[in-house]
């Protein structure tokens, strides 16, 4: 697997904590401690579009393909709903003065994983608040969604994944997942696996098809892994994490591809927030606590 830095994004001034891609393949969003939420090209790097701009941290961003219109979570500021194109605030709301750390578009339903422990569920149409799901004491950190059972898996501060049913949100599963928060979880694009990873610097693999037995439990890192994506074609998966590295696993075996760092292929230098995995062109994207975007051609 050989591995090439294609470009590197700056603007932001300070660390760069979400990704979000865009309308069309070649467009993503980037947001973090700036407050600024910023379009970005793949084909122009040096032309960043400031699109908004908060007056506190952004964790979590989520485009909602259907209205075109880009969910924005803030910290301690609620949530807001913006059109891109018109730079125009269409909704906010402040829903807690919890931090929003993730989000998920769901047919008509927006989720958002709260700092305290509560997942909000809203309709997206009327951008009414539907539902308070207390899930854990502690923060949410990550929520997934399986595709085919439509079960809904959320990680948390609590050390563990808590598995709802999307219809009516029914608790389907809490599991004892890890020695320390969990801070990504993602369903395996044939719905098989749930995959999630941490602050103890493990990847652990759950078969759903099993009642989430555990099937893999991996010292991918050496500190906290922060986010984790699978390829558009599905044959990988990427994680990154506070170690500055970005890693790339077999989809399959679960065995580690290659590892992307600044001693060999001029990573980043501080921690690695978040991964965006585009449809263009296969490329990967990074960013970091060091205020900067990488983006990454993968090829066999």
């Amino acid at each position: 697997m050989n591995i090439r830095k294609v470009d590197t994004f700056s603007g932001h001034r300070d660390c760069v904590y979400t990704l979000a891609p865009g309308h069309i393949p070649q467009q993503f969003y980037s947001a973090g401690g700036d407050g600024l939420v910023v379009k970005w090209d793949l084909n122009k790097p040096d032309l960043g579009e400031l699109v908004a701009q908060v007056g506190a941290s952004i964790y979590a961003l989520a485009y909602d393909g259907t209205s075109q219109q880009l969910w924005v979570g803030h910290n301690f500021e609620g949530i807001q709903v913006i059109d891109p194109v018109n730079k125009a605030q269409i909704a906010s709301s402040k829903i807690a003065s919890a931090a929003i750390f993730d989000i998920k578009l769901l047919g008509d339903k927006a989720l958002l994983a709260l700092g305290d422990g509560v997942i909000v569920v809203m309709d997206i149409p009327t951008f009414a608040v539907q539902k308070h799901i207390k899930a854990s004491q502690k923060s949410i950190r990550s929520l997934a969604a399986n595709p085919l059972s439509g079960d809904i898996a959320a990680g948390s501060s609590d050390w563990h994944i808590t598995v709802f049913d999307s219809d009516g949100f029914t608790l389907k599963k809490r599991l004892p997942a890890h020695v320390n928060s969990v801070f990504t979880v993602q369903y395996s694009p044939d719905g098989r696996y749930l995959l999630s990873a941490g602050r103890d610097a493990h990847l652990k693999v759950w078969d759903v098809t099993n009642d989430y037995e555990p099937v893999q439990d991996i010292p991918a890192h050496m500190f906290s892994i922060n986010h984790l994506t699978y390829s558009p074609d599905r044959k990988y998966f990427a994680t990154c994490s506070m170690d500055k590295s970005v890693k790339i696993w077999d989809a399959v075996t679960f065995q580690l591809r290659k590892v992307i760092d600044r001693a060999r292929h001029a990573g980043h230098g501080t921690s690695v927030n978040k991964l965006l995995w585009s449809e263009y062109e296969d490329l990967l994207v990074s960013c970091s606590d060091d205020r900067t975007i990488s983006v990454w051609e993968v090829k066999e």
